[in-house]
């Protein structure tokens, strides 16, 4: 099989866990609105599905366009790094529980999560972001998608924990 099959194979199984975690993200949202949850950062959100769904989009077409040569320690190194991030990433969903949701809800009278990662990072799900969105192009040497949606992914994360922590000091 050669290697842009298997980096499709790749970016379509990401995908899938994307599917999964709209899916745990509706119930949780339909959770909190039936609690009184109040959304925040609306505005940013239809942009972030468009850069995620564009990540996955763009590693393709940069793959099959340029068909990079890849080295293997390369391939291997980010390869590891996606599945981190993907730990880290269910880590924070188990972790937040109910309260966990691609978008920012905050349920009137439910407590700020400590434990699991947050512990020791106030936004671990975003670290999970930035290492997944440079490592999965640069499995296969995708460095222009890689590139692109790390600086428009900073500009996202930057408005988006603003608004995540404006939430969470309701919580507090």
């Amino acid at each position: 099989m050669s290697g842009e099959l298997l980096f499709t194979a790749l970016v379509a199984a990401v995908g899938l866990e994307r599917v999964a975690e709209l899916a745990v993200s509706r119930r949780n949202a339909a959770w909190s609105f039936a609690r009184g949850g109040v959304e925040l950062g609306r505005g940013h959100y239809p942009f972030m599905v468009a850069l995620h769904t564009g990540l996955l989009a763009g590693a393709l077409v940069e793959v099959w366009a340029r068909r990079p040569e890849v080295p293997p320690v390369l391939a291997w190194a980010m390869l590891a790094l996606v599945a981190a991030s993907q730990a880290l990433r269910w880590w924070c969903i188990a972790t937040l529980g109910r309260q966990w949701n691609t978008r920012v809800i905050v349920v009137p009278g439910a407590a700020r999560v400590t434990g699991g990662p947050y512990r020791r990072l106030p936004h671990p799900n975003y670290l999970a972001v930035v290492v997944e969105g440079l490592a999965l192009p640069l499995v296969h040497s995708a460095w222009i998608t890689a590139a692109v949606f790390t600086v428009l992914n900073g500009f996202l994360l930057a408005a988006r924990v603003r608004t995540e922590d404006a939430a969470l000091a309701r919580l507090a």
